[in-house]
């Protein structure tokens, strides 16, 4: 049949066997819905004199617009890239206690905001809080939603409508195009650069510092490095100026390691606990970066100024969810407990032998009868250490066509995420969990050339 006229009606197709078994399986209004879209598209594109679809056609193409309406955009991923802290893909993965955590709060009430012993309403900021004072030696610390709303809420309750002092050197932008002055602005305070691109010194603040001000910021630059002809006074030093002058010292750390990093090879990631020492009165950092745990922004330091900051009507605006907490408090037990590099999975990562890492690259190209072991670099990434790698043992397989290899990878179920170097396409061991290893080689083997 040739002409539209011979279009199935909705009502008819609504009526086939075929139709109540896509009602059952994706509901009435999506399916009236996607029926009512393929039907159109028919419509559209029809040529004259050529076939008009059958009804088990139409709903069978009904059938995939539902469940391509409904499938999820947030997948689970298998990290092969060697990016540990991978913001594309989600940063920190959680340890077993905090997945635990989260999950068993998910399916039903808790105490978020009740206190059990009063029988009354509590707080939310109590739930990590006390984890967080005894591990970074902090008076007070308060738990919102990511880093960047921690420095806007502090800015927005300690300096609005005040100067705030910041080194020109420290005046970044971070992934998505979100930049410190802008983040200043949307506070309210006047930002007020002192030194140059590469260089300032102490006299540089001590000369904003001759009119008033708020407070003095120091951003962690993080995601990038300058080298050469630089210098920058130590914090303890900005620090002591600052309370001589009579204002607060902030110091924006982002990335919140709270190990040594130089332990692990890696240069020197300045630490939470060394901020509080050097005097600073607010710290602000992540939770899903070098701590290891979910999305937050955490800001710990005097009771005084943490108590304001609870009270400030943003404060609500960027509260952490009672997952958040819960994964949050499961994450700094494990540091109380000495076992984070054990538990956490990127501290794991990070701490990988080299010897481990080639053992099982040597597995999987043994699995596959593929492929060869060749000598890489991992990256910590999440803005944090710049510049700074990691030697691994990589998976690398050569093809013509490197591109269309990574592309079929990352169609897999799960999708399977490499890099290509020199042609070839790489899978870094250190940024695999263990128990991901048969998904990966069975998603490697279909991806391959001349697979299905």
């Amino acid at each position: 049949m040739s002409d539209l006229r011979n279009l199935p009606a909705v009502d008819a197709l609504l009526q086939q066997p075929e139709a109540q078994e896509l009602i059952g399986q994706f509901g009435r209004p999506l399916v009236l819905e996607a029926i009512r879209t393929t039907l159109a598209a028919v419509r559209a594109e029809f040529i004259p004199g050529a076939a008009i679809p059958s009804a088990s056609d139409l709903l069978t193409q009904s059938g995939q617009l539902a469940a391509q309406w409904l499938a999820p955009t947030l997948v689970s991923v298998i990290n092969a890239s060697g990016v540990v802290l991978h913001t594309n893909l989600g940063r920190a993965p959680l340890s077993a206690a905090a997945t635990r955590a989260a999950a068993g709060l998910s399916a039903g009430y808790c105490t978020l905001e009740y206190d059990l012993s009063r029988g009354e309403r509590g707080s939310r900021t109590v739930h990590a809080e006390a984890l967080l004072r005894r591990i970074t030696g902090a008076e007070a610390a308060l738990v919102v939603n990511n880093n960047a709303a921690a420095v806007l809420l502090a800015l927005s309750a300690l300096a609005r409508r005040h100067r705030v002092i910041i080194s020109r050197t420290q005046l970044v932008e971070i992934g998505g195009g979100f930049r410190i002055p802008d983040v200043m602005a949307q506070s309210g305070a006047r930002l007020v650069e002192v030194g140059t691109t590469n260089r300032v010194h102490l006299t540089d603040y001590e000369t904003a510092l001759s009119e008033p001000a708020a407070l003095v910021l120091r951003a962690h630059s993080s995601n990038f490095r300058i080298i050469g002809f630089t210098s920058e006074p130590a914090l303890s030093e900005i620090t002591a100026l600052a309370h001589r002058s009579g204002v607060f010292m902030l110091d924006d750390l982002g990335s919140g390691a709270l190990l040594d990093t130089a332990r692990y090879g890696l240069a020197h990631e300045p630490m939470v606990q060394e901020s509080l020492s050097a005097g600073v009165d607010l710290v602000c950092f992540s939770g899903d970066k070098l701590l290891g745990g979910p999305q937050a922004g955490i800001i710990v330091g005097r009771a005084d100024l943490v108590a304001k900051l609870k009270k400030h009507p943003l404060a609500r605006a960027v509260r952490a969810d009672k997952l958040c907490l819960a994964a949050l408090a499961a994450t700094l037990q494990h540091y109380l407990k000495a076992e984070a590099e054990r538990e956490i999975p990127i501290w794991r990562m990070i701490a990988a032998p080299l010897d481990e890492l080639e053992r099982r690259a040597a597995g999987w190209v043994a699995a596959l009868g593929v492929g060869s072991v060749i000598p890489g670099q991992s990256t910590v990434g999440g803005g944090s250490l710049p510049e700074e790698t990691l030697p691994t043992h990589l998976l690398a397989l050569s093809t013509a066509q490197p591109n269309r290899l990574t592309a079929r990878l990352r169609a897999a179920q799960p999708p399977i995420i490499a890099r290509v170097e020199a042609d070839q396409v790489c899978f870094d061991p250190r940024t695999v969990l263990p128990e991901q290893d048969d998904a990966l080689l069975a998603g490697i083997r279909r991806a391959l050339p001349g697979k299905s």
